[in-house]
């Protein structure tokens, strides 16, 4: 089994927030995939950020996370925007926890 940090453009940050939703191999992430992982990740609280998206995607082809140019790129755009619909709780946001505290964001919805 080798470590997430194995794959390109997988540093210990990363590797952490994979960890933390129980992918704990490179392996596993392969298998996995990095629309299904990046899910995991945004629904464990994660903020969203699609150059950590098509970071991931890259990662996973072996290619250097600058490579993504172009109509690939806006593709990603669309799946990443497609994913954060659906995979992101607005509602754990720091900011609007943030705003509710302080009362300028009203928390009954």
């Amino acid at each position: 089994m080798a470590a997430l940090t194995t794959i390109r453009n997988i540093g210990p940050a990363f590797e952490e927030q994979l960890q933390a939703v129980g992918i704990m191999t490179a392996e596993e992430l392969h298998t996995v995939g990095a629309d299904a992982a990046y899910a995991k990740m945004l629904a464990n609280g994660m903020k969203p950020h699609f150059i950590g998206y098509y970071v991931l995607h890259m990662a996973l082809q072996g290619r250097p996370w600058n490579d993504c140019k172009g109509d690939e790129k806006k593709a990603l755009r669309k799946s990443f925007d497609a994913l954060k619909d659906t995979s992101f709780d607005a509602q754990r946001s720091e900011i609007e926890e943030f705003l509710n505290k302080i009362g300028v964001v009203d928390t009954v919805r």
